[in-house]
């Protein structure tokens, strides 16, 4: 059962704002303050401090925030357990899944899991890393399977699958020069997705690799759905970077075409995380494990 004072702790970690942390709990900004300064006085260290005017936790407080935020998500899975016991209740599983990671890559061995396992009940959630992450602090979420990056410090993580990031074109409209590198395609319209984006995130940081941006492409154009991007990439709008898994089908059909970059090898992970020194790892674990037997038994 979580103290009060850890509710007001967490409350202010995520928000950064010790007013906004009253207003979301329902207390007085002094009742907030005097929790904090009561967790200060009880682990005798420092917890958040100011900087240019914001809020900002210090290590002893990044600290606690990790362990209490593990407590925090086990108490409400203990909660959960306790009931499903109580009840004859189905297991329950929430997962989140990145947008691509999901739809092109989970969606298929997580279907195969299931099927196999009709006792577990699965909630799944999607959006971006960084909504996942904060779904995950928030004891909203058990696990997620990811493309973007993340703290790998902050969180128990495995490699699930290493995906290729591929550049693709309209079929039969490759550029007419020979294409070896990314300064090769500058002359081209860029179709991005959204900030945010795993795939976004790491081409931003392939391309801070070798000092360029977006910002080098002729023009720029930002679309937040993947399926909008291959029909105007088919359409012959410009050129995109996506996950390979993604545009297996309008590869196949001769809608798309693949460039290859030989100069160049984008590839990331798509990662299974899960907050630290859970009480629940065994049963994380075994769900991750699950998911790559299903899809190397399935070859998905």
């Amino acid at each position: 059962m979580q103290d009060f004072r850890v509710k007001t702790f967490l409350a202010v970690c995520k928000t950064l704002n010790y007013t906004r942390a009253a207003e979301e709990l329902s207390l007085t900004q002094p009742a907030v303050s005097q929790h904090i300064a009561f967790l200060e006085k009880e682990y005798g260290a420092k917890l958040f401090v100011y900087q240019r005017k914001k809020l900002e936790l210090t290590p002893a407080g990044r600290a606690l925030r990790d362990a209490l935020s593990t407590m925090a998500h086990d108490d409400a899975l203990l909660h959960q357990h306790i009931a499903e016991v109580a009840h004859g209740a189905k297991t329950q599983l929430r997962i989140g899944l990145t947008l691509t990671a999901g739809e092109y890559v989970m969606a298929a061995p997580l279907a195969a899991f299931l099927a196999e396992r009709p006792q577990i009940r699965a909630h799944v959630r999607s959006g971006d890393t960084k909504r996942l992450l904060g779904l995950m602090a928030d004891g909203e979420i058990d696990c997620a399977f990811v493309e973007g990056i993340f703290d790998k410090t902050a969180y128990a993580w495995d490699t699930f699958r290493t995906e290729r990031l591929v550049c693709i074109c309209a079929a039969g409209r490759r550029p007419a020069e020979k294409v070896r590198s990314f300064n090769d395609l500058l002359g081209e319209r860029l179709i991005l997705r959204e900030e945010g984006s795993g795939s976004r995130a790491v081409l931003e940081g392939a391309l801070a690799q070798r000092d360029l941006s977006t910002s080098a492409f002729a023009d720029t154009c930002v679309v937040g759905s993947l399926n909008i991007i291959k029909i105007f990439v088919a359409q012959g709008l410009g050129i995109s970077f996506v996950y390979e898994a993604a545009v297996q089908r309008e590869l196949q059909e001769g809608a798309l075409e693949v460039i290859p970059l030989p100069k160049e090898s984008l590839a990331h992970d798509i990662s299974f995380i899960r907050l630290k020194n859970s009480l629940y790892e065994k049963e994380l674990r075994l769900l991750y494990e699950g998911l790559k037997e299903a899809a190397a038994a399935n070859r998905f």
